[in-house]
């Protein structure tokens, strides 16, 4: 391929760039050909100098050409603490402009979930979820895409971006299929670790393969050279000046304004000089090139180097403390010697006075060369006039962070103030690294416990296992006060939850109750105490929980969260175990306020959680309220959409929408909730129970519409089987596992899956036979086989049926009986279940009791029943989607 090379110094970074800029420009033509397109992601990959900047520059001159709009933003290494960073600079051009009334308009319901983490809207009080405003910013872009088509959005530096902005950037890449953008990122490789390094190489992975970029060649060295210094400079020199430099464009281009300035002879008798001069291009030789610029142009470079962006004259004046005069004279001593620049105009805008590094690695130098204390210094400095300048503690927490240690009050709570800023804008990362921070300061000693509380709280979500750690060295220490003490203590067991130490936070909060007189904290606990107990699924409960539960719940009338919490409990318990279902809805519906959740109960409270309404929806819906659970159930899927919850709390919700559908018997639309439910799991993580929670339903519903196979596959997919959670799950998944091994014609597989089933429900105490239906399937599966044995279940299950008083449950039991029976008797048995089935909300089960009692009353001679058997086939095929 003949390569048209630049003819200038100016542009080395583009030489040998032929191939590279063919692929941009075939992806610009692409967007631009039809606004229907895919988007495409191009990521360009280069040590340190080999002219990422300078192909994104090039990228944006090919854009601009063809009409495009273009975005960019940068990562800083200095600025990798400050959340949402780069994608605020990639958005902000876009949104600033707007009236407050046009974003919101604009951005819908994401704008107070996206507005804030953008710098466009004040946030909201409580913590923002993470997931939830990762998904804003996604919608917001893609909106904004839409608009304002062809859209190109450039990213220099990404592995410096913050961890929000990656955390974006790999959703975003994820979902390029359907928008029509182009997406071009520049990276070093390596450079950064952990979770930042995991998000960069899912933005790679959503691509293309990446473009490694190449150093130079020799010839295009000397090419380089030749343009820069004359056609005289001979081919040693060039060869030499290849050599020194190792083809990196940016040291050739540094190394060759050196040659030009000490006017050295490009000839082969000068070459020898050459390594000494690229010295002091970087490293320990730019420093000592900047000392010699004077002390007043050092400590400007400093200044701006602390600063890391949005440099100004102005701005590095005040913290350099310069007069202005002296201040715009080191700035064009730094700019005749290569250290800083004017920002490039093609990027856009920018403010009076502007500056920028000439390059990354000049500013790295630089930043590195001031020593540790001054820098430390320095930092507290800007810290305080960013503060002055009205833009809050998280906006100056980066410098805080690098603040030398001192006993400082005021800086803790600065950073404790930072924390919070940072939570509410959904960077829980962010506000763990001022906490810890603020830890070493140290804080004053009765101020330490409630760090490390908020610190614990922090972390709640993304290191259970720290949190933990935190928590408990806040409740070992003075200063919490009586409240705080008791949500530290709740917050530790929730952590434990997580942390799948499920027994470790039942005794804690029972060691705290017991500690605490009687009044409304111990009642709490206690409250927390049960519910912990109730959602564990191991071989045996808490002797006599049941009937303590009882006990106390029998006292409460509601007149707090506390007692309307323990009925709720009592509620969930009491319906686990069969009990009658009147009187179980009793108790559910004392622990309401005017037939709502009480204030401070609610889907997004963080107080008590999710699991008491959870429990109060089930309730409601295995006692065939499902009036009251799907109200319920689909408050909480409103509640985290509009509060931007879109981690397992909303996995959560629709996982309880397709339980609800389930239970109506609408079998389309509980499998299209359940299957939203499980790609929303599998972001935040396999083996949680709302993964189980998904995958159980799932596989219920698949059975129910006849997709036997496809229930097999997703059980495989998604590992439906032992060992088993924890924590309960609805419905249970050993019945639901057995059901669908029977399904698939291992019988005997299914049967052993049945019994163990039988026995965990009853050493748990659980005997509702629609909540833990073992009962049903195991004696079907055992009637020809023990025949007897089958007869017995079948009446036990009817007799637990009776007991709990739902027509679903009768129903149920009843075609479990008549399926056991013959002639007659299985006739008259199946029109009772089809009877107390239409009583109740289960339309499928209702609808497949009818076709089984019109086949055994054809089988009697009864055409007329079959003629119903019929018509209820059709029922069933509405509802199952069966052609």
């Amino acid at each position: 391929m003949t390569e048209v090379r630049p003819t200038t110094a100016a542009s080395a970074p583009l030489w040998e760039r032929d191939q590279e800029l063919a692929v941009v420009a075939r992806a610009v033509d692409d967007l631009c050909a039809d606004r229907m397109t895919s988007g495409t992601l191009l990521v360009f990959r280069g040590e340190a100098g080999l002219g990422k900047t300078a192909l994104l520059a090039e990228t944006r001159r090919i854009a601009e050409a063809r009409g495009c709009t273009v975005w960019s933003a940068r990562g800083g290494e200095t600025l990798r603490s400050v959340p949402f960073n780069v994608v605020r600079q990639l958005l902000q051009p876009a949104l600033v402009p707007m009236l407050p009334e046009e974003a919101r308009e604009y951005l819908g319901d994401w704008y107070g979930i996206a507005g804030p983490a953008l710098g466009i809207a004040e946030p909201g009080e409580g913590h923002a979820d993470p997931q939830g405003v990762c998904d804003g910013l996604v919608a917001a872009v893609r909106r904004l895409a839409t608009r304002d088509w062809p859209l190109v959005l450039l990213i220099d530096d990404a592995h410096w971006a913050d961890q929000e902005t990656l955390r974006w950037l790999a959703a975003f890449t994820e979902r390029l299929d359907d928008l029509p953008v182009l997406v071009v990122v520049a990276r070093r490789p390596g450079e950064i670790a952990g979770e930042s390094a995991r998000l960069l190489e899912a933005v790679a992975a959503a691509g293309r393969p990446a473009t490694v970029l190449s150093a130079l060649t020799p010839d295009a060295v000397a090419g380089l050279t030749r343009a820069a210094l004359g056609a005289h400079a001979d081919a040693p020199f060039c060869r030499e000046v290849w050599a020194v430099t190792g083809g990196n464009p940016y040291e050739t281009v540094e190394l060759l304004a050196k040659v030009r300035d000490s006017e050295l002879l490009p000839a082969e008798s000068s070459a020898a000089e050459l390594r000494d001069l690229n010295r002091s291009a970087r490293g320990g030789g730019l420093v000592a090139r900047l000392e010699q610029l004077g002390i007043d142009a050092t400590r400007f470079a400093w200044a701006a180097a602390i600063l890391g962006d949005a440099i100004t004259v102005d701005l590095v004046s005040r913290l350099a403390t310069m007069q202005r005069e002296d201040a715009v004279r080191c700035a064009e001593l730094l700019k005749n010697a290569r250290i800083l620049t004017a920002p490039d105009p093609a990027a856009g805008p920018a403010r009076d006075g502007a500056l920028e590094f000439v390059h990354p690695l000049i500013a790295t130098a630089v930043y590195n060369s001031i020593p540790d204390a001054l820098r430390r210094a320095m930092h507290g400095i800007a810290a305080e006039f960013v503060t002055d300048l009205g833009l809050g503690a998280a906006a100056a927490s980066r410098h805080l962070l690098q603040v030398h240690p001192d006993d400082d009050e005021e800086l803790v709570d600065q950073l404790r103030e930072a924390a919070r800023e940072h939570l509410a804008v959904g960077a829980p990362d962010a506000a763990r690294r001022c906490l810890e921070r603020a830890l070493e300061e140290p804080p004053l000693p009765e101020v330490r416990a409630r760090v490390l509380f908020e610190l614990g709280c922090a972390t709640l979500l993304t290191a259970p296992a720290k949190t933990i750690g935190h928590l408990r060295q806040a409740l070992a220490l003075p200063g919490l006060g009586e409240d705080v003490r008791v949500d530290a203590v709740v917050r530790l067991s929730q952590a434990l939850l997580h942390n799948d130490q499920l027994e470790e936070a039942v005794r804690t909060v029972e060691t705290e109750a017991a500690r605490l007189p009687h009044g409304p904290a111990r009642l709490r606990l206690q409250a927390v105490q049960f519910m912990w107990e109730g959602i564990h699924a191991g071989e045996a409960p808490t002797p006599g929980r049941s009937e303590r539960l009882a006990q106390l719940a029998r006292t409460c009338t509601g007149r707090d969260n506390s007692e309307r919490a323990l009925l709720i409990l009592r509620g969930f318990d009491a319906m686990s175990r069969g009990e009658n279902a009147e009187e179980v809805v009793e108790v559910c519906d004392r622990a309401l306020v005017n037939g709502r959740l009480a204030p401070g109960l609610g889907w997004t409270d963080t107080q008590w959680g999710l699991e008491l309404p959870m429990m109060l929806a089930s309730a409601y819906a295995y006692t065939d309220r499902l009036d009251r659970a799907e109200a319920l159930f689909t408050g909480a899927l409103r509640a985290y959409e509009s509060a931007g919850w879109s981690g397992g709390h909303l996995a959560l919700a629709h996982a309880y929408v397709g339980l609800g559908h389930r239970r109506r018997g609408r079998l389309r639309e509980a499998e299209e909730s359940l299957r939203e439910a499980l790609r929303l799991a599998e972001r935040v993580g396999r083996g949680l129970p709302l993964y189980w929670s998904a995958t159980c339903n799932l596989v219920d519903t698949l059975l129910a519409r006849g997709h036997v196979e496809e229930a097999w596959s997703i059980a495989e997919q998604y590992g439906f089987a032992p060992p088993y959670p924890s924590t309960i799950v609805l419905p249970d998944p050993r019945s639901l596992r057995g059901r669908l091994l029977l399904a698939v014609g291992r019988t005997k597989d299914g049967i052993n899956e049945l019994e163990a089933a039988e026995k965990a429900a009853g050493a748990r105490g659980h005997h509702n036979p629609v909540m833990v239906p073992w009962a049903a399937d195991l004696a079907r599966a055992l009637a020809t086989e023990d025949p007897a044995r089958a007869a017995r279940l079948a009446a036990d299950a009817r007799t637990r049926a009776e007991r709990f008083g739902t027509d679903t449950a009768i129903g149920e039991a009843l075609r479990c009986a008549a399926a056991l029976e013959t002639g007659r008797r299985a006739v008259d048995l199946a029109a009772q279940a089809v009877t107390y089935l239409a009583a109740s909300p289960a339309q499928y089960e209702h609808a497949a009791a009818r076709i089984e009692y019109g086949i055994l009353a054809r089988s009697c001679g009864a055409d007329g029943l079959a003629a119903r058997a019929t018509q209820a086939l059709e029922t069933v095929r509405g509802l199952s989607g069966v052609s």
